[in-house]
């Protein structure tokens, strides 16, 4: 697995272990942790070296650059990530004859229409969407028979140092700050921990093609936003709505990108929760 440091990989990699042999490979995973290993996805030599070291039956890739305005800023360094990291570690794939499932993205789309299935056309208007895109049609076209594409949305939950909407939110009015949320960007958020256990269904299914695997709820920040103050009884009016327009974003971002998930439930046969279940199960896992 790739990015085992990060919010994904770190539930991943405690959701398996029990049941398979897991390593994890990160660019910065600490040395003195077992069943992890540090790799530079981008190093082509070292990447197809260590696939055929372990020789893994299934590669899940987590790895990305996902910061969408550094995407936008520095698009080479964006590139060599999640374009040339991908095309490194399907070509090791291919050669171990490893299945690999791949972690996408919605901002795939433009977000002119909402709820998009997997049969929608993307047509990306960030950088980092179009790397994403990228990179999946690598996934396709070099392993277009092994392979499952999983696109997600604004994923949350708990992780020790690096934070993500929920946690800013909840640290934000913890702290008692005002806090300026956009009330016209619309997405599908999704609690790390059922994207992990819809890859693992993925995984003992043997599924492939492209599914859509996101929370189950269309909502937009500014809403999500208060419904994490109302889960964690926290103070909802320090929260200012604002538009799209007044961000100083360095990268456009689609107004409404939200995912249609009913193939991906059907299919992997796993609920994919909406907002107020997944804020319940991470205040329940509260660390």
């Amino acid at each position: 697995m790739t990015g085992s440091s990060g919010l994904l990989g770190r539930i991943l990699v405690n959701l398996l272990k029990n049941d398979y042999e897991v390593i994890g490979i990160d660019k910065h995973a600490p040395t003195n942790e077992p069943g992890t290993l540090a790799l530079d996805i981008t190093q082509k030599p070292g990447a197809l070296e260590l696939m055929v070291k372990l020789r893994p039956s299934v590669v899940v890739h987590t790895a990305a650059e996902t910061n969408v305005d550094l995407c936008e800023t520095n698009r080479e360094h964006a590139r060599r990530i999640n374009v040339e990291g991908t095309a490194n570690i399907v070509e090791g794939c291919t050669k171990v004859g490893a299945r690999m499932i791949f972690i996408s993205t919605d901002y795939v789309f433009d977000g002119a229409k909402g709820n998009y299935s997997e049969i929608d056309q993307p047509d990306p208007i960030s950088y980092y969407g179009l790397s994403k895109l990228e990179a999946e049609h690598i996934v396709t076209s070099k392993s277009p028979d092994n392979a499952l594409i999983m696109r997600t949305s604004v994923l949350y939950g708990w992780h020790p140092s690096k934070p993500n909407f929920a946690t800013w939110v909840i640290e934000g009015l913890r702290e008692h700050q005002t806090l300026s949320v956009v009330k016209d960007h619309i997405n599908s958020p999704t609690l790390a921990d059922n994207l992990a256990r819809a890859i693992r269904a993925a995984i003992e299914r043997n599924s492939g093609g492209l599914l859509h695997v996101a929370g189950s709820e269309r909502i937009s920040r500014f809403d999500f936003a208060c419904r994490i103050a109302k889960n964690f009884d926290l103070d909802e009016n320090l929260l200012v709505p604002v538009e799209m327009r007044d961000m100083s974003w360095a990268a456009k971002r689609p107004r409404d990108s939200s995912l249609d998930v009913a193939k991906a439930e059907k299919e992997l046969g796993i609920e994919l929760l909406g907002v107020d279940r997944g804020l319940e199960e991470m205040l329940r896992s509260q660390p």
